[in-house]
């Protein structure tokens, strides 16, 4: 970003930005699971406000700029749009605004082939972790469409649910193949999304599991997946970790907000999936990990605080 004076400071952000909203909004969600409701409304108001700010730059371009929107648009950092939109509704559905949330589900659904269509047409080998967007704003959606679903007793959203986790697993195995595996060791935050992607793929999973929609072998189906992604993103997240202690990479960058949300959805997995699997002890280590992830997320903050406008980066 280039250096600009006084309140334009934040215009003209890149599409990573929307790694913000997502951090604030999955803060705030698993510090409602765990009863911490004043907080968890702070984060939400923060979320809210990015989001607002985020969503007027994105008109901006589209309709002042087609350019620079149509070269970014193409870029898995696009899809930031989705998952922050679908994280928003989420949470502003466990505040009773049912109807905002199925707005914003209505809305993410519109972005999502819009987007997604020009990520996959210029997909390639040796990605950084911006490349498991494509599974995140999937499965972002399918927790929103679940969500909604639950609340409106409309079963044929939770069938759209399954389809889209269905979906995004496949696309996180597409995006597997294309990583660049060295980033685990030099990437300045987006590396991150590698786990958070299964994280994610775990909370909608979790969320399917408690609908009514399913019973018997398709109810133990769905536990088992939730199980078994939940699994594969805590051990991810402990080798990012012991990567991020081996190789110290402290300087801010703009892609470190990709690192807090993959450290939320977890913690935001684990809570939400201990009901419906009936595994009673990934509540505590929910709670742990949303500490760790609310202390990233303020480090973060203070990093981009004291970065100077200009200085933050964005490959």
């Amino acid at each position: 970003m280039n250096r600009v004076p006084g309140p334009r400071r934040w215009a003209g952000l890149p599409p990573a930005a929307g790694a913000a909203v997502m951090a604030a909004g999955i803060i705030s969600v698993g510090l409602h699971l765990i009863g911490r409701e004043a907080a968890s409304l702070a984060a939400l108001a923060v979320a809210a406000v990015l989001w607002l700010v985020l969503a007027t730059d994105f008109a901006l371009r589209l309709f002042g700029d087609r350019g620079r929107f149509r070269s970014e648009a193409d870029t898995p950092a696009a899809l930031t749009a989705v998952a922050a939109t679908s994280v928003l509704g989420a949470r502003l559905s466990a505040l009773g605004l049912r109807a905002v949330a199925a707005a914003l589900l209505v809305l993410a659904v519109l972005l999502w082939p819009a987007l997604m269509a020009g990520v996959l047409r210029h997909w390639r080998r040796g990605a950084p972790g911006a490349a498991f967007l494509v599974c995140v704003a999937t499965q972002a959606l399918s927790v929103l469409a679940a969500v909604v679903a639950a609340d409106s007793g409309r079963d044929w959203l939770a069938w759209a649910a399954l389809g889209a986790f269905c979906l995004g697993q496949l696309l996180y195995a597409e995006a597997l193949v294309r990583f660049d595996f060295r980033e685990v060791a030099r990437g300045a935050g987006d590396h991150w999304i590698a786990g958070g992607a299964l994280a994610v793929c775990a909370l909608s999973a979790a969320h399917l599991t408690a609908s009514p929609v399913w019973g018997g072998w398709a109810h133990t189906a769905l536990r088992t997946a939730t199980l078994v992604t939940l699994a594969l993103a805590l051990a991810w997240y402990a080798v990012l970790l012991t990567a991020e202690l081996v190789r110290p990479r402290p300087r801010y960058d703009i892609r470190r907000w990709a690192t807090v949300f993959p450290l939320g959805m977890t913690a935001a997995a684990c809570l939400s999936a201990a009901g419906p699997t009936g595994v009673g002890w990934l509540r505590p280590l929910g709670e742990v990990l949303l500490w760790i992830a609310l202390a990233a997320w303020l480090l973060t903050f203070a990093a981009l605080v004291a970065t100077r406008p200009g200085g933050a980066r964005e490959r």
